[in-house]
């Protein structure tokens, strides 16, 4: 539950830092706000709230939205199972197998293809990978991604395929079947 009026920082901030974070980007997240407008409504919703309720509302609804996010989330958790091409990723265990083979991956390099995996034919650009998985503060070079595509890719052997440069622009997963 996220109220978007909140002292010291706005719930909306706190909305995009949680949506930019691998770790809380799946969260669950019910906006709770005085804010009445469609505007402001669109506004929460497109930022990624997964439910927005205006104030002043009843406990029974509130708990009943509550309770039919929750069934949401519980019932997709048993489908995070991703094959493209040769590779065959699953977040829920966190396991990938290339050509038959678990591969051993580090956590960025996990959270990178996951990210590509669940968003297959997309671009994404090094400046996008950053801040969705380094996250806003990252202070390095933006480089670094080369480096973790790279390391993935000379993991993934010959099932690397699907992983594809879009020249000046960044990397997008591609199904090669």
């Amino acid at each position: 539950l996220l109220d978007i009026m909140m002292s010291g920082q706005d719930g909306l901030s706190v909305l995009k830092k949680l949506r930019s974070s691998p770790e809380t980007r799946n969260l669950p997240i019910i906006m709770i706000t005085a804010k009445t407008s469609e505007y402001d409504k669109v506004t929460g919703l497109d930022l990624g709230a997964d439910d927005y309720i205006t104030k002043p509302f009843g406990m029974m609804e509130l708990v009943a939205r509550i309770n039919a996010l929750l069934r949401r989330a519980t019932m997709s958790e048993g489908s995070e199972i991703i094959e493209i091409g040769n590779v065959l990723l699953d977040s829920s265990r966190h396991k990938v197998m290339a050509n038959g083979s678990e591969i051993d991956l580090a956590l960025r390099e996990f959270q990178l293809l996951e990210l590509m995996m669940q968003n297959p034919g997309i671009v994404f650009t090094r400046d996008r990978l950053l801040v969705t998985l380094w996250g806003y503060d990252f202070d390095g070079e933006t480089r670094t991604v080369d480096v973790h595509v790279r390391r993935l890719r000379e993991k993934l052997g010959s099932a690397s395929e699907i992983i594809k440069t879009v020249r000046g622009v960044g990397y997008k997963i591609e199904d090669i079947k």
